[in-house]
């Protein structure tokens, strides 16, 4: 009796071992929780990139605001017109700024495709510059400096259509100084942003330039011709004036 009841007992722990062994899997593999650990770390690892993509791409566009905000303090315009494709958005500088650095915050996807082109306000805007004609009778040098002051020159012109475009917006019983000058009565003739001056792209009205003394250039209607056109004059003339500025691009 005592063998037969011995081999119960055997027969049961060994029940107990099988189903212990079936009822905790893992411990049958060794390599489960390792498995666990490098999937956790795999993910860790992307959440690490992901964030510090994200962080890089903010933090460029941020540091992008904050070099076109430093632009906006110097500018001594009060009011920005800005144009995007067919939208249109103005105010002053500082509540521009904000209003991008709310998109910046808010809306960041869209501030990649966010390219706004700013003139001050009451500037004519042409290609990726901008316009200002002063009403103001000033000698050639007053007339620069009054540019300068607002952060621009008298106007320099390279193209015909850049030309055509300014003929457009003047009245043609006025002159405008521009940017061009002799100021060493030898025919050199020299733009104010020295960029360099091409005989083949100017606007001298027939016979101009005709007199050496004659150091500057102003923009006038003949009616004869029926044209505009550069012509020569004396430095010390009072006349009205053109700046120029290239567009603030935020």
């Amino acid at each position: 009796m005592s063998y037969g009841w011995q081999y119960c007992v055997i027969q049961e722990k060994g029940k107990r071992k099988r189903r212990r062994k079936e009822t905790n899997p893992h411990k049958s593999n060794p390599s489960f929780p390792k498995l666990l650990l490098s999937l956790f770390l795999v993910l860790l690892l992307l959440l690490t990139i992901s964030f510090f993509t994200a962080f890089m791409i903010f933090f460029q566009k941020y540091s992008q605001l904050l070099k076109e905000k430093k632009t906006i303090k110097e500018l001594t315009h009060t009011e920005l017109e800005c144009m995007k494709e067919n939208l249109t958005m103005e105010g002053s500088p500082i509540s521009l700024y904000t209003s991008l650095l709310d998109l910046l915050l808010l809306h960041p996807k869209d501030l990649g495709l966010l390219y706004w082109s700013c003139c001050p306000k009451a500037w004519k805007s042409f290609s990726s510059n901008c316009y200002f004609i002063s009403t103001t009778r000033r000698n050639w040098t007053e007339s620069e400096r009054n540019c300068l002051e607002m952060k621009a020159h008298l106007l320099v012109i390279h193209t015909k259509d850049e030309q055509d475009f300014i003929f457009q917006n003047l009245d043609i019983n006025s002159a405008y100084y521009i940017g061009l000058s002799d100021p060493k009565g030898t025919r050199d003739w020299q733009w104010v942003d020295q960029t360099p001056y091409s005989e083949s792209v100017t606007f001298w009205h027939s016979g101009e330039p005709n007199n050496p003394d004659e150091g500057c250039v102003m923009l006038n209607f003949r009616y004869i011709s029926r044209k505009w056109g550069w012509n020569d004059v004396a430095c010390n003339g009072r006349h009205k004036s053109l700046c120029k500025m290239m567009k603030i691009h935020l």
